[in-house]
């Protein structure tokens, strides 16, 4: 066996600390990150739909009084004074417009004609498109008795455009100038064709209402990079699995494996084949976690992990649904192209991790050439460990929580059920795996001459 000069013990002493102290720290910022992550705002609604139709195009928008309050509508006794508020609604009509941008093929539209009223919050006419628009002409009830800050300013916008084919995109500006960030949820109608539903948060770009494939297909190429760059749990996990691997063409197997399995039941979700319980995806979030700790403490107890392709291709189907809720609210903006739309998002999440691999892999050669291979692969698999059990924790005390609200509501058992029916699988492919390491079916990965130090 050729022998391997080895390092002082000093050096070796201090490159481990410096490695320690660099670890700890990453570990804290990242448990940060996570715990922000989960903080949501509370925000108020802006409701609204929209035809486009031969040459015309028509929006019909509700906004909570609660985002109006410096509109200075008259009050008397504690209810608005309907009868007196002409004035201030059509000054808020006139400020609205400037929020609400509706573009075909790019370029802004100006309304032609506008109409505003007030409504209870009782009021039952923005079921339909076609009732929002009635009741918008109707006279205004002067008699109506709706209390200060609470019910809706209804709006209505025509617009004229050239063609009912064209690409058209909004934008909500509402209360964005107060700082408040309000989401719209909309419905988008073309002609006869049936409408299609979003949500579109406040002060974000310019959204298409129906894209074309191309457009969409783009959004989610990008989406899915975003994605995967953005994911910590993935990317930890992703180095806990690739770690142990000593050459390029071993990573191949080894993604594609996650690749695959992942991309089953990402699909499988968003067709909706996934569970509909609410306790089902911090399940997952708590198994993403688990896997990571798993990974990590094999890397750590064998130092030649055998098929790690099927343990990729394992914890690829838990994955695969932590993926799908990431992406469940983003498939309305896909618009008639469902399929298209998630092939896309996979394309863009197996870019985002070649990407790591091309930046994360000369990194990992370079410190196998400073340190040791077992060092760095003990270093990042002990990280993974710390990390992955912190986030374990904290998400199963989600779950725990949820549980209880569960147990006091009207919750099935669905997420549970299927929770258990997934772990099911995954340990009887883990038992075969065991099985066949046993009779040896497998390749075998030993260790090549000169990569360990010869005591």
């Amino acid at each position: 066996m050729r022998k391997r000069p080895l390092q002082p013990a000093s050096s070796c002493g201090r490159c481990a600390a410096l490695v320690a102290r660099l670890l700890g720290a990453l570990a804290l910022t990242l448990f940060a990150v996570g715990s922000r992550a989960h903080e949501l705002p509370v925000r108020q609604m802006v409701n609204a739909m929209a035809r486009v139709e031969g040459r015309q195009a028509d929006l019909v928008a509700r906004i909570p009084m609660d985002l109006l309050r410096g509109a200075g509508l008259p009050a008397a006794g504690g209810h608005y004074d309907i009868a007196k508020a002409g004035p201030s609604i059509e000054l808020a009509l006139a400020l609205l417009a400037d929020s609400f941008v509706l573009a075909e093929d790019g370029v802004r539209l100006v309304p032609v004609a506008s109409d505003a009223r007030l409504v209870a919050e009782d009021d039952k006419s923005f079921d339909r498109l076609d009732h929002a628009l009635a009741a918008a002409r109707a006279p205004v009830d002067a008699a109506a008795t709706i209390r200060v800050d609470t019910g809706y300013l209804e709006v209505r916008y025509r617009y004229p455009i050239a063609s009912q084919s064209s690409q058209f995109e909004i934008q909500s500006k509402v209360a964005v100038d107060v700082g408040v960030l309000a989401p719209l949820t909309i419905r988008f109608q073309r002609g006869d064709e049936a409408g299609r539903a979003m949500i579109i948060e406040g002060g974000a770009d310019l959204v298409d209402l129906d894209p074309a494939w191309y457009r969409a297909a783009a959004s989610f190429v990008r989406l899915g990079v975003e994605h995967i760059l953005t994911g910590t749990d993935h990317l930890l996990f992703l180095l806990c699995l690739v770690v142990v691997v000593r050459r390029v063409g071993d990573i191949v197997p080894v993604v594609t494996a996650f690749t695959i399995a992942h991309s089953l039941t990402l699909i499988g979700s968003a067709l909706g084949l996934a569970p509909k319980d609410p306790l089902f995806p911090p399940l997952v979030e708590a198994a993403i976690a688990a896997s990571i700790v798993y990974t990590a403490i094999e890397n750590v107890v064998s130092k030649a992990p055998r098929s790690r392709w099927l343990l990729a291709c394992l914890f690829g189907l838990v994955h695969g649904f932590g993926f799908s809720s990431a992406l469940g609210e983003s498939l309305q903006f896909a618009g008639r192209h469902l399929l298209l739309s998630l092939l896309a998002f996979n394309v863009g999440i197996e870019a985002g991790q070649l990407g790591v691999l091309c930046v994360g892999w000369p990194i990992l050669y370079l410190l196998r050439r400073w340190l040791s291979f077992r060092t760095v692969t003990v270093a990042a698999s002990a990280f993974g460990i710390v990390v992955g059990s912190m986030w374990l924790v904290e998400r199963w005390q989600t779950v725990r929580q949820l549980q209880t609200a569960c147990s006091s509501l009207a919750c099935n058992n669905e997420g549970r059920i299927g929770f258990v029916v997934l772990l099911g699988l995954v340990a009887l492919a883990s038992f075969a795996l065991l099985q066949s390491r046993r009779h040896g079916q497998y390749l075998d990965h030993r260790p090549e001459v000169g990569h360990y130090e010869q005591k």
